[in-house]
């Protein structure tokens, strides 16, 4: 599925009738030609659809950020491609208030990079480097890395985001991110490596320790990697269950 396919940031569009759409062949914004909703539902998507393809055209991807709800960013993925940037956080503790990011991992077009606290991660370098993402993939992100990183740096990182905590419970992906991992078969090479392991590294970094550092940025990196695999999984059995399904009912 790609965003083009989706009718349901329109206010007045909700599952049903996003549904009857694709039910009637209405499976892409090129399709629309008002017929099967009222006039002024109709006037409300076409001019949607005006607005969001010269977005779309422009790349500008905040647009949708904003109008597409938000368990519907993942419609986003393949329209994003390689461009999506998968992150990953590391802290000191669970309290954003008391705590504080020590390292920062991005996963973007085959490429990991990570940002440590004390040399190149800065709110600058977090805002240039998230400017002009078309989609952000995190597991658990919206709760929280995200809210990390805008109290920590005094962000506001408005941008399309697919949360895969959420997007995995949808298609019966349950508990946490080496869980889902397990279950779909994606191995690491430092498996007993944890999140409170995270902490006692960069204690151990802080202490003059260069290999701590390391085996704390593979883990870290290992953690945003892997979403890659996971987002894959996920998208394509969202769109099995909700795209398809529809097609299905009138092929």
């Amino acid at each position: 599925m790609r965003i083009e396919n989706s009718f349901n940031p329109v206010r007045g569009v909700g599952e049903k009738t996003e549904r009857k759409l694709w039910e009637a062949g209405v499976r892409h914004w090129e399709e629309f030609d008002g017929s099967v909703v009222g006039q002024t539902l109709a006037d409300r998507i076409e001019s949607f659809i005006d607005t969001a393809q010269d977005r779309l055209d422009r790349g500008a991807y905040d647009f949708f950020a904003e109008c597409v709800p938000a368990n519907s960013h993942w419609r986003l993925f393949e329209n994003a491609g390689s461009e999506a940037c998968y992150l990953d956080i590391e802290t000191t503790g669970l309290s954003r208030e008391r705590n504080v990011v020590t390292t920062v991992s991005l996963y973007q077009n085959g490429t990991a990079e990570t940002l440590v606290r004390g040399d190149d991660l800065t709110a600058d370098r977090l805002a240039a480097r998230l400017d002009s993402v078309p989609l952000l993939v995190t597991f658990n992100g919206r709760r929280f890395d995200v809210p990390f990183l805008e109290y920590n740096f005094d962000l506001d990182l408005t941008l399309p985001h697919m949360d895969l905590y959420s997007a995995c419970r949808t298609v019966g992906l349950t508990g946490g991110l080496s869980d889902v991992e397990h279950t779909l078969g994606i191995e690491r090479d430092r498996p007993d490596i944890s999140g409170r392991d995270a902490v006692r590294l960069w204690h151990e970094y802080e202490r003059g320790s260069e290999s701590a550092l390391e085996t704390l940025v593979e883990y870290n990196q290992a953690d945003t990697i892997n979403l890659e695999p996971i987002a894959t999984e996920v998208t394509t059995r969202l769109d099995e269950t909700i795209f398809r399904d529809a097609h299905s009912t009138t092929d």
